[in-house]
């Protein structure tokens, strides 16, 4: 069977928005929560890591920044206002696009700011065209996560920083976990690897690794919160996933709440 082109995939995003929105809001990925977690919403803990993440690089007024898998628009306009920075954003979801440039022109940053859409895998973009490249939680969905980096790498300046959040397989008890891979959503499967992989990757695109900052305990409460949504959600979630998915994707969110192999790592990367 023909598999689907990234630009099907984005409809089939754009087709369940509004649940998207539901269950994780505007910032569309994990949340960064204190240990024990305490009362913070889902809300207020993602954009908790989208500052943890932008604190690993150093962002100076006037870069140029690249954000992969932009979802609508919140970690880039948050970095925009607060940073000064110019910056675009690229989905494959149409939907996602639109809303993010009407959220960034309400947010007085349509000058600085725009969204447009694109295909990872193919940069549209010339050579040494960013200061900043980020990808939070976007390159597990990518065919191939290593081409995107290497794609990363070729738009970077010198000097320039690749931010990445991304899903992680951690050792338990020091031993190499066998979960290296699991459905999460139903075009495709949450592929895991372990960090030394992921630098040894990043040196191959001609990166320098910096600084890695394994955030798994911090942000598994996540998985518990989704499983909560994504319950309360059922009636609508049904009406797109069927039954049979609806029930397996709930049962992966629990699955994950508890399995330790299952991490999360934030990484930085200098383009010499």
């Amino acid at each position: 069977m023909t598999k689907p082109t990234p630009f099907k995939v984005g409809q089939a995003y754009d087709s369940f928005a509004e649940l998207l929105d539901q269950l994780w809001g505007e910032n569309l990925h994990h949340g960064y929560w204190d240990d024990p977690p305490g009362d913070l919403t889902l809300e207020e803990a993602t954009t908790r890591l989208t500052d943890k993440l932008a604190g690993l690089l150093t962002v100076k007024p006037g870069d140029h920044l690249l954000d992969i898998g932009c979802g609508i628009g919140e970690p880039a306009i948050r970095l925009a206002a607060a940073h000064d920075i110019t910056g675009v954003g690229i989905s494959i979801a149409e939907g996602q696009v639109e809303r993010a440039n009407n959220r960034a022109g309400a947010a007085g940053l349509a000058e600085r700011l725009s969204f447009r859409v694109a295909d990872a895998m193919d940069l549209p973009f010339p050579d040494e065209s960013f200061d900043i490249v980020w990808a939070l939680e976007s390159l597990h969905h990518m065919p191939d996560r290593w081409h995107v980096i290497r794609q990363a790498a070729r738009v970077l300046r010198p000097g320039g920083r690749l931010a990445i959040g991304d899903f992680l397989l951690r050792r338990v008890d020091g031993v190499p976990s066998d979960a290296s891979s699991v459905d999460l959503v139903r075009m495709g499967a949450l592929k895991l690897v372990e960090l030394d992989e992921y630098r040894s990757h990043l040196r191959e695109a001609g990166l320098v690794p910096e600084a890695a900052e394994d955030v798994s305990d911090r942000t598994r409460p996540s998985w518990g919160k989704a499983a909560e949504r994504f319950e309360a959600l059922r009636e609508q979630a049904l009406q797109h996933i069927g039954a049979e998915q609806f029930e397996t994707t709930l049962s992966r969110f629990r699955q994950f709440d508890d399995e330790p192999a299952v991490g999360y790592v934030l990484l930085a990367a200098r383009k010499p």
